[in-house]
């Protein structure tokens, strides 16, 4: 499915429900931040053994995949409230991060542009 048709299905989803009224930007915002903790917290405390097993069972796998949807969400309704275009902006950032990290210094390291 093409982005746009997802938005549009999301959008869809919410005009049916009479939601757009609980959903200004500042709201969305905070909404997508509540709902990043939730999907943090299937993840709280596990080692990465713990975690790679909590993926590999496909119950436990469900549950992190319900809250990054729910991320996913909330992400794109905030894009279309601020008449952004997902695809557009997001290639933006990677051309932007492009400059920031360059292969050749950013390959393999996790450090800060500002510490390449």
């Amino acid at each position: 499915m093409e982005i746009n048709e997802l938005v549009q299905r999301v959008e869809d989803f919410r005009i049916a429900r009479d939601w757009k009224q609980f959903h200004s930007p500042s709201h969305l915002a905070a909404a997508i931040s509540i709902e990043a903790a939730e999907l943090q917290e299937e993840f709280l405390w596990k080692s990465p053994s713990e975690v790679q097993s909590k993926i590999a069972d496909p119950v436990q796998k469900v549950a992190i995949e319900e809250e990054l949807a729910d991320v996913l969400i909330l992400a794109l309704l905030l894009a279309k409230e601020i008449n952004s275009d997902p695809s557009q902006i997001i290639l933006k950032k990677l051309e932007k991060n492009a400059v920031k990290y360059p292969v050749e210094k950013a390959r393999g390291s996790s450090k800060k542009y500002t510490n390449l």
